[in-house]
């Protein structure tokens, strides 16, 4: 798939595909998810790759990236925007986009610092019905 094939499923979540924690939230947010329009693919994916390098993100970069009309959201910001796509009161989360960046991303920061300790690494992804299997771009 190139690059202009991938972009036309936006909007897509890129995620740390060896974290435990990035799995878990997937996994949370897969459950409470609208519309089901996102898609998927792991940081460290050709799919991930090829974002990163198209958006110009850094490869060292391992973050929660969220790619939407074509712009890139990374850490705070990616989090932030993911609460409108899901269901019940999550949306109104958007509200602590007025928090300054700086501010979110070290919160956010701290909590990435940690996750790994916390949450180990996984090997492979649960099981994922075949619905959303399928918005899996690198499966």
């Amino acid at each position: 798939m190139d690059i202009n094939e991938i972009l036309k499923k936006q909007p897509i979540l890129l995620f740390d595909g060896e974290c435990g924690f990035c799995n878990r939230s997937l996994l949370y947010f897969l459950k409470r998810e609208k519309n089901k329009d996102m898609h998927f693919a792991s940081l460290q994916s050709k799919v991930g790759k090829e974002l990163r390098a198209y958006f110009e993100i850094e490869e060292k970069t391992d973050s929660v990236i969220l790619i939407r009309d074509h712009s890139a959201y990374i850490k705070s910001c990616a989090a932030l925007r993911l609460f409108p796509y899901m269901k019940g009161l999550w949306p109104l989360m958007i509200v602590f986009v007025i928090v300054p960046p700086f501010i979110r991303n070290w919160v956010y920061d701290l909590i990435a610092k940690k996750r790994m300790k916390i949450f180990g690494r996984v090997q492979n992804c649960e099981l994922l019905p075949k619905e959303d299997k399928e918005r899996f771009l690198d499966l």
